[in-house]
């Protein structure tokens, strides 16, 4: 176990811009200070500051959703005059997410490397080459961009444009779960930022979408479609027969 003065002697007052994945466990306060204000009050936490710049303040009571957390890009400043226990992140817009660090119990950096992503089974692979050659199932004039448009976080399954011309990125499972809608808004948030390919909005598609699935997605703003595998292989197309 580290005490706080003797792990911030080291970072006073410089930003962090690491290519690595950095995991702290201590016992903290956070405030948020923004369009909202928060208080998360002193407690064990884990902070994770992730390669990308952002920074999420996890509780051990839930499977993929911080307290809360700084989107990138940001900066994160530790310690910052007489207050060396102090982390401040701030984002583009000036939102500041402060830690307030009372004892830091660990403190580690990992390089995690490039991620593959998820790897799709037969059906999801399948799935996506149907929709893509079929793009007009999503909607009249819909139009193909591209399948697997890479993203500096994976490929997105399927851009499209749909008939005013507006672009559509497709995330396709074969059970439509809330880790894939996660996934989607990741793909969205980042797409958002390409000014050649803004604004996108994203649909959901999937042989089954879980109910909570779908409340997260229509909270999100991300359209759901269900796909009928057998319907769309059962379409007469010269492309898909082998004999």
């Amino acid at each position: 176990m580290r005490t706080l003065a003797g792990r911030i002697a080291s970072t006073t007052a410089r930003r962090v811009a690491l290519p690595t994945m950095r995991l702290v466990i201590a016992r903290c306060s956070v405030d948020y200070a923004g369009r909202l204000t928060a208080h998360l009050p002193s407690a064990p936490r884990l902070i994770l500051v992730k390669a990308d710049g952002s920074v999420s303040i996890h509780a051990d009571d839930r499977a993929y959703k911080p307290l809360n957390w700084m989107s990138p890009p940001c900066t994160l400043k530790e310690g910052d005059g007489e207050q060396q226990d102090v982390w401040t992140v701030t984002n583009k817009g000036g939102e500041k997410l402060i830690i307030t660090m009372e004892e830091i119990l660990h403190d580690s950096s990992h390089e995690l490397g490039v991620d593959p992503g998820l790897i799709k089974d037969g059906v999801e692979a399948h799935l996506q080459e149907l929709l893509a050659d079929r793009i007009e199932t999503l909607g009249e004039g819909y139009t193909l961009i591209r399948r697997e448009y890479m993203t500096a976080i994976g490929p997105v399954d399927i851009l499209c444009r749909d008939a005013e011309g507006g672009t559509v990125a497709v995330e396709i499972k074969r059970r439509g779960e809330i880790d894939g809608v996660e996934q989607l808004t990741r793909y969205l948030d980042l797409l958002n930022r390409d000014p050649h390919l803004a604004p996108v909005r994203g649909i959901f598609a999937a042989q089954e979408i879980k109910p909570q699935a779908r409340v997260l997605a229509t909270d999100r703003g991300i359209g759901c479609q269900v796909l009928d595998y057998d319907a769309m292989r059962g379409i007469e197309d010269d492309k898909l027969r082998l004999f």
